[in-house]
């Protein structure tokens, strides 16, 4: 009898003891690969001393002060040392504590520096469906994962959606570059039919994420959707929360993509799990227009600037630079992409294998031939999963990636200081996880 309200009733829930780099060990001695980083958090691996110290050093000094009061060194020097490998001129960062909350703060950014502007009639957010942005109501607004969604529905104030840049099941039944990119022009017909005076931003993941699972969008997606926002003057806010601080074989997603945004949301590899911690990093101009307009930025929480988070960040931020584990994500994410294909590729069930860096997916269907998705009921992923875990490898699972009910695929993000050994193993598990939950067995 447990008083924990459970993600998961039903999953056993061993007692995680001990992590150090890509494993876990749980109370039963028995040792597990985090193939996933958890949900693709722990991107320095687990057990890293020098952020637990860092942390408790500064807890021992001031753990908090409210953020309308005081400043920290943690937080001024965190700040300093992030502005220099964001690719935003002039950030500016606000800090929360976790992914959704960013989602929520840069809503209300994009709509305030709208009205500082002189654009009071502008406030609709343009995302797309297949994303997923967080899941308080106002993320869940402009997440586009009708499953999590649908619940909850009644009880926010929808946002527009266009398709994503999913070239495996194009939405438009076209094949790149024939398409002309059609998914980016989406946006501009999206503006125009709500009037391009009632929108604020378009917000996306550089690379999509759990909904459908390392979606990387075609070339010239990027920069056509960039040359729209300013088209229209909307601010185009990168959803970095999965793709940043290394995990896509750069710092941050966006920059294999050539385009600067106007603002990001980043959390997850921040503080590579040991401290809820997220950002929204922006321009200094926008926030300069804010105050000229309004004094201050109208949103504010508890837990915000926290100085134990920021200490964290910092010791993570070095730990990432002093193991070059950026690098290591970009030239091990290559090996395991490879590895991937070799070992999976044959298997039927298997339709695509598709990622960057440090950030894969697998997609699964009933028929390869057709595309056809496994039934929901079938639970394909989560069965394979399951299966894995097992055989001590934890993966991360998603579905109703096709059309927000039906669709299978699941991630493989170890840690960036994951092993070529490692990788062998971690895919090899998967392919018999696979081949068993394929075959009935």
């Amino acid at each position: 009898m447990s008083h924990v309200f459970y993600r998961r009733p039903a999953f056993p829930h061993p007692r995680a003891v001990r992590g150090e780099g890509v494993y876990l060990w749980d109370a039963e001695g028995r040792r597990y690969i985090d193939a996933s980083g958890g949900a693709i958090v722990v991107n320095v691996g687990h057990g890293v001393r020098e952020i637990a110290r860092a942390m408790g050093e500064q807890a021992a000094q001031v753990a908090y002060v409210h953020a309308t009061l005081f400043t920290t060194e943690a937080l001024e020097a965190y700040s300093e040392e992030l502005a220099r490998r964001v690719p935003l001129a002039d950030p500016r960062f606000y800090y929360l504590t976790s992914g959704s909350e960013g989602i929520e703060a840069a809503i209300k950014f994009a709509r305030q520096v709208q009205v500082a502007r002189g654009a009071p009639s502008r406030y609709l957010i343009i995302s797309r469906w297949g994303s997923y942005h967080g899941a308080t109501l106002g993320a869940l607004a402009v997440t586009g994962k009708p499953k999590m969604r649908a619940l909850y529905a009644p009880m926010f104030r929808d946002q527009p959606h266009i398709p994503p840049p999913y070239c495996y099941r194009c939405p438009f039944g076209a094949t790149y570059p024939a398409c002309d990119l059609a998914c980016a022009r989406a946006l501009e017909t999206e503006i125009l039919r709500h009037g391009p005076d009632q929108v604020a931003a378009f917000l996306a993941e550089p690379v999509g994420g759990a909904t459908m699972g390392a979606v990387v969008p075609p070339e010239g997606y990027w920069p056509l959707v960039r040359e729209i926002c300013d088209r229209y003057g909307l601010l185009l806010i990168a959803d970095e929360v999965m793709t940043g601080f290394g995990r896509t074989g750069r710092w941050f997603g966006m920059e294999h993509f050539g385009v600067e945004p106007d603002g990001m949301v980043m959390g997850k590899g921040a503080t590579g799990g040991y401290f809820p911690l997220s950002i929204l990093a922006v321009r200094g101009s926008d926030v300069e227009a804010i105050q000229r307009a309004h004094g201050e930025f109208v949103h504010g929480g508890t837990f915000s600037h926290h100085a134990v988070g920021a200490a964290a960040a910092l010791a993570t931020l070095r730990y990432i630079e002093a193991h070059d584990l950026v690098r290591a994500a970009a030239e091990k994410g290559a090996y395991l992409g490879r590895r991937l294909r070799e070992v999976l590729s044959d298997l039927p069930w298997v339709g695509d294998i598709r990622g960057i860096g440090m950030m894969w997916a697998v997609e699964f269907v009933a028929d390869r031939r057709t595309k056809e998705p496994f039934p929901p009921g079938r639970h394909f992923a989560q069965a394979i999963c399951d299966r894995a875990f097992e055989r001590g490898v934890l993966l991360y699972p998603g579905h109703g990636g096709v059309d927000g009910v039906r669709g299978d695929h699941l991630m493989v993000a170890p840690p960036l200081v994951v092993t070529e050994a490692q990788i062998d193993e971690i895919v090899e598990v998967l392919r018999t996880a696979v081949v068993e939950v394929g075959s009935g067995h």
